[in-house]
């Protein structure tokens, strides 16, 4: 470094100043700067030292909905329980009121006020509305939201403590409420104004808020819903409360149901109620439930078809008749079938089969276009596979025996030996080659029966006729009037499943002794399904059966299709479940009496008179 610049680094450094807080050494200027600031601070310091404490800062308060949001069921249901026990002691409210006077239905009130404009409110209209609440939300200690739902509406209650009125204050109606609870409203119509969007939402004003009714279970969340199919079969009521999906299909149910009512009104039948409990399980097919009458100390049979108590009608002049009901089958559980299920038969004095199949695609095309407005619908199986149905009349018709000889490509025995034995090693051969399965006991009937099931149903989607079936098939049908061995039946197939059977009715009693032997004997051979003797049926026939034609739908696999559902489990209000463990699966849990430990009240049994 040169002299001269060594020079003026030293005169730089005589020129600073040492901070003795920081032990830097700054310009005088910085210095001052920094000595004035520090100043400051110690007045400031000196000041708030001075100055009366401030009192700590109100945390902020926590709902009563938000700390029991953080409580598991159990817990809920207990403190819940508990809390309206008291309400039941005290009265105030009382939490189980006999009546709410409702006169406003929420699908009438949408229509009627939808037109309203953000910030319109009509306080000349009074509302009285019962619903449950789905959501609760609070803004501030005056203000309160509400979701409820009634009559499958969705509708928005608004509560500010300047409309409240009644003999409650506003806080005292609305501490008590929670997700679940049903409430009546009492109120008037309007539209929100909110600050933070353009367009307020049609909502109830409401003046009061009454508790009718309380629930205590936590619902599940909005969020995660209540989805698992298991849980949703058994508690069929919760189901309907969280999904909206599982009241429409019960709603389309009955509306199906009405419409084939009317139908079979308006054309004159007559609608009647046969037996559920038989001393022969007659009708159909199938292996029945048996059942015990002590009185009598006899087995009874529930049902499996009204079929044969139906024609007896016919016979004493019913010309027309159907009954819609529930069929038993003690068989297996599967998508397609329940042991309870319902159907529909019809029996019609001088029609025939060809009759019955007309009134067949007229009564379901047009139930289908009633239902959902056109005549194509789609449905989904359990694997994802799509079909597009076309209900529209006329619908396809296949022969069963031709079919089968052009999948098999073998020529069948004549009509008249189908049930013979030498057909039997036939079909056992059939089925060899072709590499199909039929459990025994391998008769006839069921290995047609499995043939057909692998080559004709498969190829039916849209609404098809399998017409053609041996006699021995079907042993209430008449025979064919063209083809010996064969009978005037025929059933309809959708989507791969049957949905309809019928036939043009035996109504010779000669005949029909014949074939009620011809089941005995497969019975003999190891055929639970096959059916017994009907000895009073065959004397009915004997005083004469007229020319008739009859029918029989299932209403379950009818409404799955409609639906959209490929199980029958969910077209079924209460389906059929296994035992989820010994004594069920709420065994032990405690029941809200038990939780808060409410003695029953003795009762005195009355005899049944």
């Amino acid at each position: 470094m040169s002299e001269a610049a060594a020079a003026g680094a030293g005169e730089q450094l005589q020129n600073l100043h040492l901070d003795e807080v920081t032990g830097e050494r700054v310009s005088k200027t910085e210095l001052k700067k920094r000595q004035k600031q520090r100043e400051r601070e110690e007045k400031k310091q000196e000041k708030a030292a001075s100055a009366p404490p401030k009192p700590a800062a109100a945390q902020k308060k926590v709902s009563a909905e938000e700390e029991e949001s953080h409580l598991t069921p159990n817990q809920y249901f207990e403190i819940r329980s508990r809390h309206i026990n008291k309400l039941r002691a005290s009265k105030e409210p009382n939490p189980y009121p006999h009546k709410f006077q409702v006169t406003t239905d929420l699908r009438d009130f949408v229509r009627d006020f939808e037109h309203l404009k953000t910030g319109e409110q009509r306080r000349d209209v009074e509302l009285r509305v019962g619903g449950r609440i789905f959501t609760k939300r609070s803004s501030g200690s005056k203000l309160m939201f509400y979701d409820i739902r009634a009559q499958g509406v969705k509708m928005q209650v608004m509560c500010q403590s300047q409309e409240a009125r009644g003999e409650v204050p506003f806080e005292a109606q609305h501490e008590h409420l929670r997700r679940g609870d049903i409430i009546g409203i009492l109120g008037y119509p309007g539209r929100t104004h909110p600050k933070n969007r353009a367009e307020g939402e049609l909502s109830i004003f409401a003046q009061e808020i009454i508790l009718l009714t309380p629930c205590l279970h936590q619902l599940p969340t909005e969020y995660y819903g209540f989805k698992d199919q298991e849980q949703r079969y058994r508690q069929r009521y919760l189901d309907l409360i969280m999904n909206e999906g599982t009241r429409n299909i019960f709603i389309t149910r009955s509306k199906m149901i009405s419409y084939i009512r009317s139908f079979f009104d308006t054309r004159d039948f007559i609608e009647v109620e046969t037996p559920m409990m038989n001393a022969i399980a007659g009708g159909a097919t199938a292996k029945p439930f048996v059942t015990h009458h002590n009185d009598l100390d006899m087995n009874l049979f529930m049902r499996v078809a009204p079929e044969l108590y139906l024609k007896q009608l016919v016979v004493g002049g019913l010309e027309r008749v159907y009954e819609l009901g529930r069929q038993f089958r003690n068989e297996g559980i599967d998508l397609t079938h329940n042991p309870e299920f319902t159907t529909c038969e019809f029996y019609m004095a001088f029609a025939d089969v060809y009759d019955v199949m007309e009134i067949t695609e007229d009564l379901v095309s047009g139930l289908v276009k009633h239902i959902t407005g056109e005549y194509e619908t789609k449905f989904h199986t359990q694997t994802g596979e799509e079909y597009i149905i076309n209900w529209q009349k006329p619908w396809k018709r296949i022969e069963m025996i031709p079919a089968l000889e052009a999948a098999v490509g073998e020529k069948f025995p004549p009509g008249p030996e189908l049930h013979t034995e030498a057909t039997n090693e036939f079909l056992k051969n059939i089925l060899k080659k072709m590499k199909v399965e039929c459990s025994p006991p391998q008769t006839n009937a069921r290995m047609l029966d499995k043939l057909v099931g692998e080559f004709i149903e498969e190829t039916c989607i849209n609404p098809t006729f399998i017409t053609g079936h041996p006699q021995m098939m079907s042993p209430l049908a008449k025979y064919h009037r063209q083809h010996a061995g064969l009978c005037e039946r025929f059933e309809v197939f959708v989507a791969k499943k049957e949905i309809v059977n019928a036939y043009t009715e035996l109504n010779d009693p000669f005949d029909q002794r014949l074939r009620f032997e011809e089941q005995a004997r497969q019975k003999a051979q190891g055929d639970d399904e096959a059916q017994l003797v009907d000895e009073n049926f065959c004397q009915s026939l004997e005083f004469g059966l007229p020319p008739t034609g009859g029918w029989g739908m299932g209403i379950d696999r009818l409404v799955m299709f409609l639906t959209d559902r490929y199980s029958i489990k969910e077209v079924l209000a209460f389906p059929f479940m296994k035992d989820s463990g010994a004594g069920g699966a709420t065994s032990e849990k405690k029941l809200a009496a038990e939780e808060v430990g409410v003695e029953p009240m003795p009762e005195e049994g009355i005899p049944h008179k």
